[in-house]
């Protein structure tokens, strides 16, 4: 099963896929549960992920990051996304193909259809069995990213957008949504850590419920 957690900067989804690798692991065995992340989980992907997301890329242009984002994509999936569906395990990722689809498609007003054919080539035409959207309002959003900030987290290139962009993202998702409503599942992301993962993991098991009656 191949499971992606998407969201807006600042919904806490990072925080959210780590705790629900931890159940799956519970559940399903620790050898049976794979975390990884976009852009990322590769040594290649990382040194992407670390170029895009550098402070000192500002000039950087739209169609050179969403290759970027691509080549890390397509990188994880041959080397650790399908190796590990193929030997029948529960695949977790920390953002997908959804994200590009939103921040370069949507957010940077690039071609939708050019941005869907490069994702499917990226991917290999690899989709999701199920996606959580953790949802949370621009404003919070931007405000845990600015919070989080001034604690020293990472302040990465992403995160110096306009709230314009962020709106357009956020309409992406909603977008993406109404698409493919048996793949997206929306969880509130307002609420307090425990309540969000306590849902996804509700969510989840009623959902594998309903694929074993299939």
């Amino acid at each position: 099963m191949f499971i992606t957690i998407e969201g807006m900067d600042g919904s806490g989804k990072s925080t959210q896929a780590k705790l629900f690798a931890e159940f799956l692991r519970e559940q399903f065995g620790a050898d049976k549960v794979v975390l990884t992340r976009e852009p990322g989980g590769t040594a290649i992907g990382e040194q992407i992920r670390d170029i895009v997301h550098s402070m000192r890329n500002q000039e950087m242009s739209s169609r050179a990051e969403f290759l970027l984002y691509n080549a890390a994509r397509a990188q994880v999936v041959a080397q650790v996304i399908r190796p590990a569906l193929a030997e029948g395990k529960i695949v977790l990722s920390d953002r997908y193909g959804d994200s590009t689809m939103v921040y370069q498609g949507y957010g940077r007003l690039l071609d939708l259809e050019m941005v869907t054919r490069v994702i499917d080539y990226a991917t290999g035409g690899l989709k999701p069995d199920v996606t959580f959207y953790i949802d949370v309002p621009i404003g919070e959003g931007l405000a845990r990213r600015s919070n989080g900030h001034a604690r020293g987290e990472e302040l990465n290139r992403m995160d110096t957008q306009t709230r314009e962009f962020y709106e357009r993202v956020h309409r992406g998702y909603e977008t993406l949504m109404q698409q493919e409503p048996a793949r997206w599942i929306k969880i509130d992301g307002t609420r307090s850590i425990e309540r969000v993962q306590s849902e996804l993991r509700e969510q989840f098991t009623e959902r594998l419920q309903t694929l074993e009656t299939v």
